[in-house]
């Protein structure tokens, strides 16, 4: 078993751990809080966990260069944090799905019903009185709620054992920081969804790039990358370069993100076909149409991607025409020359040889990946 293997069974093992615990806990309050922490940890069992392996050796890495003093008492207790640290990665990472699932009205995750759905279901089957949909929306804010401050508290408690007081506080720096990053380019994803059609369509690209930054990139490969680093007492030059590596490489994850949200085979992405379609997604592939199209055209594909209600032959026009206005060959070239750019600067990087080597995989799963 590889060590990348191992560092995910410890994972879901610490995941499930928790879960166990937190599950006790509510039902000790009111059985009917169960489902509560089912739904958590049903989605907490899938995923790429891509943000805890950039994480875990960016980590590997930095240590390999890193002059920390410590004993073999010391070495085993950041090990062991630094499980911890990549659970908490993904529990916020999970939390933020949850949440994004319901803002997008996204019926589906991973090939099974969002937590959204989940609640809807329960209620129906449960013959409960009132709107299960609005119960739907009420039980999934409150479940990502919590699933962000439980992100937090195994973020803490791991950083208990930080080998010192400094490396402590820069991981917690940057894993405030990503919180508050990624929470404003879901703001501005949203507001994009509903303000496009208002504000000028040579503008779009600006700001879809930088809902991509925000909302996905920064979060998806950065911040893991620097909260593994400063958790090895990474110097700032490093981390810097972590940054120039990260950067461009979430956002060629992003747009492979926007391609197969448009053209991704359901049988494999687990979403339906044309999704990002269906929820008026204003994506730089989006923006990129948007340009190349006359002002007639233009408005008729506004008016459909903000439907919310397309039939197969609607979505299926939208593809065409992203297809045949040239953004999508755009959008691959932008994502190719991202990925060179992430690659080049990883190759410069001081870091431990096998661990620059996983990075360097990690990076091509991730561009490569069908979803």
């Amino acid at each position: 078993m590889s060590e990348s293997e191992v560092l995910l069974e410890l994972i879901q093992a610490n995941l499930d751990e928790f879960c166990v615990s937190r599950r006790d806990d509510f039902n000790a309050i009111s059985p009917d809080l169960v489902p509560v922490v089912d739904y958590t940890q049903s989605l907490l069992a899938g995923g790429k966990r891509f943000r805890a392996l950039f994480c875990y050796w960016s980590w590997v890495g930095a240590m390999g260069t890193a002059d920390l003093q410590q004993t073999e008492a010391q070495r085993q207790n950041s090990a062991a944090a630094i499980v911890g640290i990549t659970a908490a990665l993904e529990m916020f990472h999970a939390a933020a799905l949850v949440h994004d699932d319901l803002l997008d009205q996204s019926d589906t995750r991973r090939g099974a019903p969002a937590v959204h759905k989940r609640f809807e279901a329960l209620h129906s089957a449960s013959g409960w009185a009132g709107s299960p949909e609005r119960f739907g929306v009420a039980g999934s804010v409150l479940v990502g709620d919590l699933m962000l401050g439980w992100s937090s508290e195994i973020f803490g408690n791991a950083l208990l054992a930080a080998p010192n007081t400094s490396i402590e506080s820069a991981c917690r720096t940057e894993f405030s920081k990503m919180r508050v990053e990624v929470m404003a380019g879901q703001y501005l994803d949203v507001l994009e969804e509903n303000s496009a059609t208002t504000r000028p369509a040579e503008e779009a690209f600006g700001r879809a790039n930088r809902v991509m930054l925000y909302k996905t990139a920064k979060y998806s490969i950065e911040a893991p990358l620097l909260i593994g680093a400063a958790f090895a007492g990474a110097e700032a030059g490093l981390l810097h370069g972590l940054s120039a590596f990260g950067i461009p490489l979430g956002m060629a994850f992003q747009l492979r993100d926007d391609i197969l949200g448009v053209f991704g085979d359901p049988a494999v992405t687990g979403k339906p076909a044309g999704d990002d379609l269906r929820e008026g997604k204003r994506t730089v592939l989006v923006a990129l149409t948007r340009e190349a199209l006359s002002p007639s055209i233009g408005r008729i594909f506004d008016e459909l991607l903000s439907s919310r209600e397309l039939e197969p032959e609607q979505i299926g026009f939208l593809q065409q025409t992203i297809k045949e206005s040239g953004a999508l060959a755009k959008t691959e070239r932008m994502m190719e020359e991202l990925a060179d750019e992430s690659l080049n600067a990883l190759e410069s990087l001081d870091l431990e040889p096998t661990a620059k080597e996983q990075l360097r995989g990690l990076a091509l799963k991730v561009i490569n990946r069908q979803a």
